[in-house]
């Protein structure tokens, strides 16, 4: 059964022209992708806030070129380096930090706020883009994983909308409308989403054992930042995004599946209830997701080639190596827990945080490949260890969010306490990797 987030956008913003758009990311790939679409449509856009985090430099560019109101970076050195690299005349207000993206996401003239931000980072902004009452086009699963029941009722409280921007989410949802499943939301048995397999599809744990940063790094098929090619080699991204999938969507954790696809070209399919399956296919890129949305209900030129089936060649299908790529279970072990507790006892939240602090130790030369997932189950059962303990009548566990657990008396309905956990997820994480003195060892 469907249960989809939100409701879908009204005739006001589908007859706007131009949509103001806030681009909360827009220094990465997939905000750079969107900006291209925005340039090949200038009648239909307008760039009302830009935000870009660390990348000064390209943002002050794009800034130049679209001369928005409003910027957002990390910190404040940051903005004053942007300050100096703008041209005379254009003083547009610069916001800082988390809550600097929650202010243009949530500005009054902004119709439309792109969340492409990396990870965790996201999370305010998603919240407070819906809780404006926006047309959320959604990049950051993670903010799905964090809090995906709070965006469903804060969606169903202010009429925001959530269109998926991520490629296998927005392949599924298009899938979705070649039947009315508003009328029929029993008419859906499955969703299968695909996975590409990274650049270490077919290897065995031996073999990950000693693999490095570049090799990680070097995606056979799509162009991303360095953070989600790590998950994609990982099979993290796929499990992120099967928790994404159960909130976007309301089925049931059974329903979701995952087969890998290496040829990246079904972007995922969705089975019916009379057997057929409706799928997704294109060339991949991301404009094409990111223009689905951001130019909802129409379909635009994206300046992306059309898929040549006859070049294509043979599509093939297969199932995940969860022992050599165990992250994926993981997540559906999480899963599993948040479909029967609220909140799933913050397993959601550790999970991400987990994988985000072991995934930047990879990146810096502090841990080996096979290291990620030891520290994402390690974190896994001291939380659910400790959470269990803080429920034993005679527990003398405290509430204290450094101690890097949660527990019934730690709502997850609450950014704060969100927040908390996973700063005390990483703050472990990290600690561990210390502890052993891991060197890319696989010792963690």
């Amino acid at each position: 059964m469907i249960r989809y987030i939100s409701r879908m956008p009204d005739r006001a913003w589908e007859d706007a022209a131009p949509r103001t758009v806030a681009l909360l990311g827009s220094t990465g790939s997939i905000g750079t992708s969107a900006l291209k679409v925005i340039e090949a449509h200038p009648g239909l856009f307008r760039v009302a806030a830009l935000a870009g985090a660390r990348n000064v430099r390209l943002l002050a560019e794009q800034a130049t070129r679209h001369r928005p109101a409003h910027l957002g970076v990390l910190d404040e050195a940051g903005a004053a380096e942007l300050r100096a690299l703008l041209p005379a005349g254009y003083a547009p207000d610069i916001h800082v930090g988390p809550e600097g993206y929650a202010i243009l996401a949530a500005l009054p003239d902004v119709s439309t706020v792109l969340s492409a931000q990396v990870g965790a980072a996201g999370l305010r902004a998603t919240v407070a883009a819906a809780r404006a009452g926006k047309v959320i086009c959604l990049a950051n699963k993670e903010s799905l994983v964090l809090a995906g029941a709070l965006i469903r009722q804060i969606c169903a409280e202010t009429g925001a909308v959530v269109l998926p921007v991520d490629s296998e989410h927005n392949a599924v949802f298009q899938a979705l409308r070649v039947h009315d499943v508003t009328r029929a939301p029993h008419a859906v048995r499955r969703i299968i989403l695909t996975a590409s397999g990274g650049p270490f599809r077919g290897r065995d744990r031996a073999f990950l054992s000693s693999v490095t940063r570049e090799q990680a790094l070097n995606h056979p098929n799509w162009s991303m930042g360095a953070k989600i090619t790590i998950d994609s080699a990982t099979l993290m991204n796929k499990g992120l995004e099967v928790i994404e999938a159960y909130h976007l969507y309301g089925v049931a954790p059974e329903s979701i599946e995952v087969v890998v696809h290496p040829q990246s070209i079904v972007h995922s399919l969705v089975e019916y209830a009379d057997g057929s399956q409706i799928a997704h296919l294109g060339t991949p890129d991301m404009r094409i997701a990111i223009a689905y949305c951001m130019a909802w209900p129409r379909c635009v030129d994206t300046g992306v080639a059309p898929l040549d089936l006859v070049r294509a060649g043979s599509l093939t299908f297969e199932a995940p190596d969860l022992s050599s790529f165990p992250c994926l279970a993981l997540a559906r072990r999480v899963l599993a827990r948040e479909a029967n507790t609220p909140g799933g006892a913050g397993l959601p939240v550790v999970l991400n945080a987990a994988n985000e602090a072991a995934v930047e130790l990879f990146l810096h030369g502090r841990i080996g490949f096979m290291n990620i997932p030891e520290l994402i189950e390690r974190a896994l059962d001291a939380h659910e260890a400790e959470a269990t303990n803080a429920e034993a009548p005679d527990s003398t566990a405290t509430k204290n969010p450094d101690n890097a657990h949660t527990d019934r008396y730690m709502p997850m309905h609450d950014i704060d306490h969100i927040e908390a956990l996973d700063a005390a997820t990483r703050r472990r994480v990290r600690h561990w990797a210390d502890a052993a003195g891991t060197q890319g060892t696989g010792n963690a």
